[in-house]
This record gives C-alpha cells, sequence and structure tokens, in this order.
C-alpha cells in the first residue's frame, strides 16, 4: 500500500518547523512552517491533490514567503527607543568626563562608573574636561571640551 500524504502530515510538519523556529531564532523556519500549515489548509480542502503538487505548492509558498519576508525586513527594520542597550561603549559617546589621570603620547586612561577604559587624544593633564567622540574596539576617542 503506498504511503499517503494527509492534510495532518503538513500541520504536524508546521508544528515542528515552528518549535525550530523558537529553539533557533532565525525567521526562516518560521515561514516554512506557516507554508506547511497552509499546504495542509489546501489539502483539506482538495484532498485529491497528488504529493508532487503538495512539495510543489509548499516548496514555492516557502520560497515567497521566506523573499517576501527579507524584502519587508529591508525596508521596514525594526527599531529600538534604546539602541545602544547591549552596547555598553556606545552609551557614553557624546559623554564630558574629569580626567584622573592625564594622556601622555596620545594615551590614557578614563574610569566611567566601575570599569576603566583605554583612552586616545590630545595630550592632557589631570583634571581636564574631555568628551568622548568615538569608540574603536574598546579605545574611545576622545577631544578636549570647551
Amino acid at each position: 500500500m503506498p504511503f499517503v500524504i494527509d492534510f495532518w502530515h503538513w500541520w504536524i510538519l508546521g508544528v515542528a518547523l515552528v518549535i525550530i523556529e523558537m529553539l533557533l531564532p532565525t525567521f526562516f523556519a518560521l515561514w516554512m512552517g506557516i507554508a506547511s500549515f497552509i499546504t495542509g489548509l489546501v489539502l483539506w480542502v482538495f484532498p485529491e491533490l497528488s504529493w508532487q503538487y503538495q512539495l510543489l505548492f509548499f516548496s514555492v509558498l516557502s520560497i515567497i514567503s521566506i523573499f517576501a519576508w527579507r524584502q519587508y525586513y529591508k525596508e521596514h527594520p525594526l527599531t529600538s527607543d534604546q539602541p545602544n542597550l547591549n552596547r555598553r561603549g556606545e552609551q557614553y559617546i557624546g559623554r564630558v568626563v574629569t580626567l584622573q589621570t592625564p594622556i601622555v603620547d596620545g594615551v590614557g586612561k578614563i574610569k566611567l562608573d566601575d570599569s576603566s577604559w583605554k583612552v586616545e587624544g590630545p595630550d592632557c593633564n589631570a583634571g581636564q574636561k574631555i568628551r568622548i567622540t568615538d569608540l574603536h574596539n574598546v579605545v574611545f576617542k576622545v577631544e578636549i571640551a570647551d
């Protein structure tokens, strides 16, 4: 007896793909899972659909939905009210601080909150106010504040 693919097979595949998406969030398996649910729905409405057409429908729908999502995401990127939340160093850009130790030969250190940071900028004496202008890796670029 040949194996017959029923609508619920597609729904089980859809559930499995959504679970994979929850474990490995890539927005890839999600769209394939949705395509699987829709394929199962189409098969439920048209039960005489052969497995070749089912597979073709699933494949085309998966590809279309993945590319449509990528296009939508490019045009409507997610925005955050705190874009530097996990970028600690970038949160300090623009801040004016007072040097506790001098900058000598363009290199020095500053203490911000509970951490010491390496700085590069013009030579300055301790007590000088400096502005953090940029971050390169873990080194702040600074300038003398007015």
